[in-house]
């Protein structure tokens, strides 16, 4: 049965029925159209740090702040830059004990005692330029240097100028942002489908350029309240543009494939069925069809049954159809 849109009153007496009809209904169709296209979802994160760049660094031995190089929290160091120079009691005494050793082997050979009390210093964590130094000029000196672990920024940052500290204790941590993390939230009933997910496209309110990410890791643990599963997504990030706590709207699409589609406009939503308006043989006969669909993005169904490409349908006034189609009984 078809649903025939009759307000066509005395349009034998109209001029312009077409453009009459036109302006009264404003009824627009649109086509069936097979397209190439992946599917996608849309999802929100937040830039976090790479747990794997971030670096403590915690002597093995105790001491007092002589000079602190490092001294402002987030300032951006290179690998092997002073951080800090300190003297220790304990570091002071393995020099010696080094230094002595090398005068006492040069008339007693003795490469294992040798190799022993620099060994001491190496697991004290000495620079090697520093015992290099000593054996070169048979000498030791009071101080020693922290260096840097890695090229980054000093988040935190645990010393002041005449401070003292103890052994173990994190005195800076130098995270390197030169990879980063992105965790974003995942509803449930999205996991089917993120197994097909081949890329992820990452936007910032605060850059013009949009980040490739790869899947590092879906956590195994639900949030209860937004019944989300949290994705971890990873991404170079060598200019140091990201940083962490900034905001991202996050695209995940699936392979490209080919499909038959409707705009969503075309498709309404009725007692948990999907119908869309066909149109008919004669002009202004429109007929409900109920059709199978799935989402492809926001603004675009997916469909799976009843129709083929080129089938045209209406795409707006829907409303007008639901109400007229109730009215008459026929779906």
């Amino acid at each position: 049965m078809k649903l025939l849109l009759i307000i066509l009153i005395f349009f034998s007496l109209l001029d312009a029925k077409d453009k009459t009809v036109e302006q009264l209904f404003n009824v627009q169709t649109t086509k069936v159209k097979l397209v190439s296209d992946a599917k996608s979802i849309k999802s929100f994160g937040f830039v976090t740090v790479d747990e794997s760049r971030v670096y403590d660094v915690s002597p093995r031995f105790g001491g007092f702040v002589e000079t602190l190089y490092a001294d402002k929290t987030y300032k951006k160091v290179n690998k092997g830059e002073r951080l800090v120079k300190v003297y220790s009691p304990e570091v002071l005494k393995a020099k010696d004990d080094y230094l002595n050793t090398i005068h006492y082997t040069k008339e007693r050979p003795n490469k294992t005692m040798l190799s022993s009390s620099r060994t001491k210093l190496s697991l004290l964590n000495i620079p090697d330029a520093e015992i290099e130094q000593i054996k070169n000029s048979r000498k030791t000196t009071s101080f020693t240097t922290i260096n840097s672990p890695a090229n980054g920024y000093i988040f935190k940052k645990n010393l002041n100028n005449n401070s003292a500290f103890k052994a173990k204790s994190i005195l800076f941590q130098v995270v390197n942002l030169d990879k980063v993390w992105v965790e974003i939230k995942v509803h449930q009933n999205q996991l089917s489908t993120l197994n097909k997910i081949k890329s992820f496209t990452l936007s910032t309110p605060s850059l013009k350029q949009t980040f490739k990410a790869t899947r590092e890791n879906l956590y195994p643990e639900l949030d209860p309240k937004e019944e989300s599963f949290t994705l971890r997504l990873s991404l170079d990030n060598k200019s140091n543009l990201l940083k962490p706590g900034m905001y991202t709207t996050v695209k995940m699409s699936a392979s490209t494939k080919s499909y038959l589609t409707l705009p969503s406009t075309a498709v309404i939503r009725k007692n948990g069925k999907f119908y869309v308006f066909v149109v008919g043989e004669y002009e202004g006969e429109y007929e409900p069809l109920e059709i199978d669909v799935e989402v492809l993005n926001p603004d675009t169904y997916i469909v799976k049954s009843e129709l083929n490409a080129g089938d045209e349908v209406v795409n707006n006034a829907l409303f007008m159809m639901d109400s007229d189609a109730q009215v008459n009984g026929l779906y």
